[in-house]
């Protein structure tokens, strides 16, 4: 399990984790907690479960992007190497693929893979290390969106456009891709965070009928 795997309405709990990785289950809630205190996972009484990002979140944290993963694009072309081109090139097979049959799981993996490839030719690391951070915040909703067969369709076009253009070690074309492919990933992302919410509302509708004067609770 990894945690980019995990979804909107998933529940990790310390012992299952434990038992997955086996493991005592102090480590595994250290390890839990650790995360929270990173701003990946929320604690409940009821275990961990990723935050619920709002539309006002996604606006923000794609602002962030379109200000930092362009220009980051453009370096990463200029300095790309040979291995990180061979792994670009594997991980866009794989998402191609994955695409194909598919099989949301090994996408996000090979997503995980193609961003690990081109950050990883920054020499500026506390830029690639910022880059990675935010886009783990969108985890939560990652899988909901490689799960819409057109969306995700559009994902591995913008994503093939800028693959090419690494490969090319084309500066200013990894840059104007990025910034492509970024407006693309927010709409894509609004769009999951809609559904999201709408399976949500409906999860907490009440079933059947309230007596009259009973006083209604649920689970927060």
């Amino acid at each position: 399990m990894q945690l980019s795997e995990v979804g909107v309405f998933d529940r990790l709990v310390d012992t299952d984790v434990a038992r997955e990785f086996g493991t005592s289950r102090m480590p595994a809630r250290e390890a839990l907690l650790r995360l929270v205190s990173e701003g990946f996972l929320e604690g409940t009484t009821r275990g961990f479960v990723v935050p619920r990002l709002t539309p006002e979140d996604l606006t923000d944290l794609f602002e962030l992007r379109r200000q930092l993963e362009p220009r980051a694009a453009a370096a990463a072309a200029r300095d790309l190497t040979d291995e990180a081109k061979a792994t670009l090139s594997g991980a866009m097979t794989v998402i191609r693929e994955a695409h194909a049959t598919g099989d949301v799981g090994a996408m996000v993996r090979a997503n995980l893979d193609f961003r690990r490839a081109w950050t990883g030719c920054l020499t500026n690391r506390r830029l690639a290390s910022a880059i990675s951070r935010y886009i783990d915040y969108f985890q939560a909703i990652r899988l909901q969106t490689f799960a819409d067969l057109a969306t995700r369709g559009g994902y591995v076009a913008a994503m093939g456009d800028l693959h090419d253009a690494f490969l090319a070690r084309d500066s200013l074309a990894a840059a104007d891709r990025m910034m492509l492919f970024l407006f693309a990933a927010e709409t894509a992302y609004r769009t999951a965070l809609e559904t999201i919410e709408g399976e949500a509302a409906e999860n907490h509708k009440p079933s059947g009928r309230r007596r009259s004067g009973a006083k209604h609770t649920r689970e927060q």
